[in-house]
């Protein structure tokens, strides 16, 4: 198989995991939900945790790390996290085999099987977040939530994938006009928070290139946005930018509770 193929399947703050699969290797990227839920999404697009090689965590928010331990315990996967992430994330999913736990710098590029796999950081309210970019056979996915903004830096890394995972966690008024305590409406807004709606659509008018085919928009509020909402920001920019929406490339909504089909990269 040229290429790779990707669902995600959850995307929000109620949990996130995402699947890719090459010839060779089968990855989890997050398991933010039970070992349970994990197991019937991975049916939803046909696959079993027991054929899962790899498990990816990008940090130790309980969204992200919740079905971990179990997981990792019954179908003995290798877990890579960076080191300081493993030390706040051993306190929450219990006891994992010694030989299943694998460093993954922040920073570095490592191959599995046949698959290049590329660690980056973010600013996120977390002791050491790091998203990921994978690449195969001159073709790459990247995934990006989680971050307060997007450096130049970061930019660089993310530029002209084929497909992107990217943050659109809320709706600016929608939040400042919500329930949310002031202190937690702070948080998100802040550096190391989330990117909004706008937010995200600024990003991939920068990033995008004549390679991009898909544009996923993940980690949606329940809160704090609307699918709709979200989904027509990010049109209507890239529109407003003349950026081929609807013909070069689509635009795509996540769902918490839904896997995305298993698409081709």
């Amino acid at each position: 198989m040229e290429g790779f193929k990707v669902s995600i399947l959850a995307s929000g703050s109620t949990g996130n995991s995402l699947y890719i699969e090459t010839d060779q290797r089968k990855i989890l990227v997050d398991a933010g939900l039970s070992g349970k839920k994990i197991t019937q999404l991975l049916a939803e697009i046909g696959r079993t945790p027991d054929q899962i090689d790899d498990l990816f965590v990008t940090h130790e928010h309980r969204d992200h790390i919740h079905g971990v331990g179990v997981l990792a315990r019954k179908y003995k996967m290798n877990v890579h996290a960076n080191e300081k992430t493993w030390y706040e994330m051993d306190k929450c999913i219990g006891n994992i085999d010694g030989e299943q736990k694998k460093i993954f710098e922040l920073g570095k590029t490592i191959t599995f099987g046949d698959i290049d796999v590329e660690s980056f950081g973010v600013s996120h309210d977390a002791i050491e977040p790091q998203f990921y970019r994978f690449m195969k056979d001159n073709k790459s996915f990247v995934m990006l939530t989680d971050t307060g903004y997007v450096s130049d830096r970061m930019r660089g890394i993310i530029k002209n994938a084929d497909a992107y995972l990217i943050e659109s966690n809320h709706d600016l008024e929608i939040l400042r006009m919500g329930k949310y305590p002031w202190n937690l409406k702070q948080r998100i807004l802040s550096d190391k928070g989330h990117l909004s709606n706008d937010d995200g659509s600024k990003v991939m008018t920068e990033v995008l290139g004549n390679k991009t085919k898909r544009i996923y928009l993940g980690h949606l509020s329940k809160e704090n946005n609307i699918v709709e909402l979200a989904h027509m920001t990010m049109e209507a920019t890239l529109m407003k930018k003349d950026l081929g929406v609807n013909e070069q490339f689509k635009v795509y909504d996540t769902s918490p509770v839904q896997p995305t089909d298993l698409f081709a990269i």
